[in-house]
């Protein structure tokens, strides 16, 4: 399975549970997981978190590129049906730019459903409509597997005494 990582996923993770300087295993299995290609980072959500600003995350990601990038082109027809079928085919163009990188995480685990993941920290908010619909209900709805973080860290067994080698 490749875990597709969403940015809040690494973002909740830097700030809330696994900080670099409280648990730096985490982020040592991480970039070995990414080595290994058990996980990823769409460029989409790479971009947005590299770009946006220099803090320790970012520059974690620029040191781990090679590791993390998922570099796959996705589908345009696959962006296209996320839009029409996960968040209503009635988008405007402000609606497209609110939803920001998630089609696209959420494309690339459709491109290979079998063996893809979406990983993200939104939980399930069934009535939410269109643009503000969350990545849980779209991948549920679209058939693409979608863990919470603890659920990814549970399936590929991170544990603070973790070592390399």
């Amino acid at each position: 399975m490749l875990y597709l990582l969403d940015a809040n996923m690494l973002i909740d993770a830097k700030r809330a549970y696994y900080q670099f300087d409280r648990v730096p295993e985490f982020w040592d299995w991480l970039a070995y997981m990414g080595t290994e290609g058990r996980v990823k980072v769409p460029a989409e959500v790479y971009d947005k978190i590299t770009d946006a600003k220099d803090d320790d995350l970012a520059n974690w990601l620029r040191v781990n590129k090679d590791a993390m990038l998922f570099s796959e082109s996705v589908e345009p027809g696959l962006i296209a049906s996320v839009h029409e079928r996960g968040y209503g085919g009635n988008l405007t163009e402000d609606d497209i730019e609110k939803l920001n990188e998630d089609p696209f995480l959420i494309a690339y685990a459709l491109a290979d459903r079998n063996n893809r993941c979406v990983v993200t920290t939104e939980v399930s908010k069934p009535s939410k409509q269109g643009a503000n619909r969350h990545i849980p209900d779209v991948c549920r709805d679209l058939g693409a597997r979608c863990y919470d973080t603890f659920e990814f860290i549970r399936e590929l067994d991170f544990r603070t005494d973790w070592n390399a080698g």
